[in-house]
């Protein structure tokens, strides 16, 4: 469950709001009227009577004084976020809470109180609300929440039993606006069930620049693994999109996707299974700079792979309706 993350600045105080937008901070509690100040800094969300989030309306705001306040908070069951304050913070109004109902926003007042509030009961309130003058405590809450919301994946070796040339098809170059690491790439399959870890390119060739922004992704049918949960066809992705981006330790980090260029190029199907006789399959174009990942994250080109290689895969439970997992029967060749 992804974690909300909002500060509050009543008076849009012009060093704090650039500092919560360049965290992740979603939105900015503030009073009547400081909207537009508060979006003069950068495009966010702003929590007021007359905010884009209205007060009373949109969110609620209870303060915990007594143990029947948390009734005022039960009473909403969840259908909208319901922001609680604490004069002396502490955690059992919280703890009582999380039982009770969802939607819950505790107020806090530096990183650590932030860190308690969202792992108390192992589960956590939905998120939290900043409220500090500190933009020290503001980023390393940011970074946190940031972190806590990257999805962990466990990838699985598979072992290639067959790497096959096809005929020409339309592949998609997936352009990020971020610099990808070594052995960071995306869940790329035939099927949405099953996806090779493809490598991004930021390894220079004798044939090719390195371009650690790119993950040269596959044919346009095929799925991607994105965040959330969800899957989408990658010939369907355009600039802007958020696409999840993983390591071979199977840590997530999103991403914003910059352009998706696609091309009509030479094909290879790529065949794998892991130890269950599952299998993993994807047409990926015929080119040296195109690399899966092995289990110890090093980038291998797929026009040097043989069959019995060791590369990284994900499978899940496939069926899927617009990229929204579903149960139902369903066969993918």
């Amino acid at each position: 469950m992804k974690k909300i993350f909002w500060v509050k600045s009543l008076d849009a105080n012009k060093k704090i709001v650039p500092i919560a937008i360049e965290a992740g901070a979603e939105a900015v509690l503030t009073t009547k009227g400081k909207s537009d100040l508060i979006r003069k800094a950068g495009k966010i969300t702003t929590i007021a009577e007359d905010g884009d989030l209205k007060l009373h309306q949109d969110v609620e705001i209870v303060k915990i004084t007594k143990k029947e306040d948390e009734d005022k908070v039960v009473q909403f069951k969840g259908k909208i976020p319901v922001i609680i304050e604490n004069d002396d913070w502490e955690i059992i109004p919280l703890e009582n809470l999380i039982s009770k109902t969802t939607n819950i926003i505790q107020t806090v007042y530096d990183f650590n109180q932030a860190k308690l509030a969202l792992q108390t009961m192992e589960k956590g309130a939905d998120g939290i609300l900043l409220e500090t003058d500190n933009i020290n405590e503001i980023k390393k809450t940011g970074e946190f929440i940031s972190k806590m919301n990257n999805e962990k994946l466990n990838l699985e070796t598979v072992k290639i039993t067959a790497i096959k040339q096809t005929d020409l098809a339309d592949r998609c170059c997936l352009d990020t606006g971020s610099i990808l690491e070594p052995a960071r790439g995306m869940l790329i399959g035939n099927s949405s069930s099953a996806f090779f870890l493809v490598h991004n390119e930021n390894v220079a060739s004798q044939f090719c620049d390195s371009r650690p922004f790119r993950v040269n992704a596959g044919a346009v049918h095929s799925y991607i693994l994105l965040p959330e949960n969800k899957t989408k066809y990658i010939g369907e992705l355009a600039s802007g999109d958020l696409v999840l981006t993983i390591n071979e330790k199977g840590e997530t980090k999103n991403v914003v996707l910059g352009r998706n260029k696609i091309e009509v190029r030479p094909m290879l199907e790529v065949e794998a299974e892991n130890k269950k006789g599952q299998k993993v399959s994807l047409l990926m174009q015929n080119a040296e700079t195109i690399r899966l990942t092995s289990p110890q994250g090093k980038p291998v080109s797929i026009t040097h792979m043989k069959e019995g290689d060791e590369v990284l895969a994900y499978f899940q439970e496939g069926g899927r309706h617009f990229g929204q997992k579903v149960s139902e029967t369903i066969k993918e060749k």
